[in-house]
């Protein structure tokens, strides 16, 4: 009953919307399941899901707002890539951040990405000569790291 009241509250606060509209970039809403559609374990699981996006630390505590974010990291990406390679590099850039963003948005006690991860992700993406290969190398690891449960 308390995970299904639980499950009520995030929809609800998914569907309420904090910012009043999704906040995942507008070029990756066609490659993501949308917001409104993902199933939270509580609302602070959609809040950090939305700073991971946003960079936005509204109604959180102990966080630390801006970059990096998602959504900016799809646009270095994206830069990084060249427009030859940008038909396939943000639909996977975009799935990745989903990937990611659910599980790093979690407790705690929980995830199994947690904030160091992504600052080695983060290096592992700058440091690839190719955005695509970059992406297909941080997916693996996330998903490695997912599945270690």
């Amino acid at each position: 009953m308390v995970r299904i009241l639980g499950i009520a509250l995030a929809m609800a606060f998914v569907a309420s919307g904090a910012s009043g509209q999704e906040f995942v970039r507008h070029d990756c809403r066609t490659t993501v399941q949308a917001t409104s559609k993902l199933q939270f374990e509580n609302d602070l699981h959609a809040r950090w899901y939305k700073r991971f996006w946003t960079g936005s630390c509204q109604d959180l505590s102990l966080c630390m707002a801006g970059s990096p974010n998602w959504n900016d990291i799809v646009g270095k990406l994206l830069s990084k890539g060249g427009p030859s390679e940008q038909p396939v590099l943000l639909p996977k850039a975009c799935r990745l951040g989903q990937l990611i963003g659910m599980e790093w948005a979690r407790d705690r006690r929980i995830k199994r990405i947690k904030t160091g991860d992504l600052k080695v992700f983060s290096t592992m993406l700058e440091a690839s000569g190719d955005a695509l290969r970059g992406v297909d190398q941080v997916e693996l690891k996330a998903r490695t790291m997912i599945t270690q449960r």
